[in-house]
């Protein structure tokens, strides 16, 4: 089964590539990002596009980047993405995978919108406990930074710190240890599905609204 990968720049989406690629009937061939047009990052994690592009190097696939305003109305979105799936199922692609972990709305909606498509949806990580997960991925190889902080959840000063287990002891109880509940998001350097590790550099720190971010470059 050939299949795309939505692709955050994340450890959620990376360990999804490792868990598909344990899978021998299946071959994954590409990987999907959404970047904003007006911020020119990964849209939620505030990647810079020069890191996503490295990442997809260093896990050898290539990346299709789908630009979106900022913002995006979702009906927008939703034929941005429509016009994308028809692409990739007349090229052969046959399933399209997400790093989702347990929220049931999300992916509700997903298969929704996925419906009549002629795409399967796999979600390698579902109903996996967090807690566990956030352990296998550390314990696994897996290297990442936080990027993306809602400073209504966590606060602001966690952003930059590395995803270990010293992070795992600290985190509070009301956070979830992959920030499934959009607490955090991250950015994967390193880890099984990765040929070579990359080496990030941390710019500086900004805020937008809620949000507090890291801002790497390539080291």
């Amino acid at each position: 089964m050939k299949v795309i990968l939505s692709w955050s720049s994340g450890k959620d989406s990376a360990w999804s590539l490792w868990h598909l690629r344990q899978d021998p009937s299946i071959e994954v061939v590409g990987l999907l990002t959404t970047v904003s047009q007006h911020q020119d990052r990964v849209a939620m994690h505030g990647v810079r596009r020069e890191i996503l592009q490295a990442q997809a190097q260093c896990v050898g696939l290539p990346l299709d980047e789908l630009v979106i305003p900022d913002p995006c109305p979702n009906g927008q979105y939703e034929v941005l993405m429509g016009d994308y799936i028809a692409r990739k199922k007349a090229e052969g692609v046959q399933a399209i995978a997400f790093g989702d972990l347990y929220l049931e709305e999300i992916r509700q909606y997903r298969e929704a919108k996925m419906a009549g498509s002629g795409l399967e949806l796999l979600f390698p990580l579902w109903g996996l406990n967090t807690f566990d997960l956030a352990k296998s991925m550390i314990s696994g190889g897996l290297k990442a930074r936080l990027t993306c902080v809602d400073s209504q959840r966590l606060a602001a000063d966690w952003v930059g710190q590395s995803f270990d287990s010293n992070l795992l002891a600290n985190l509070p109880e009301s956070v979830d240890p992959c920030g499934e509940n959009g607490e955090f998001h991250t950015v994967v350097c390193d880890g099984p599905m990765f040929q070579a590790p990359l080496r990030l550099e941390e710019l500086g720190r900004y805020t937008r609204g809620q949000f507090a971010y890291a801002d790497f470059s390539l080291a």
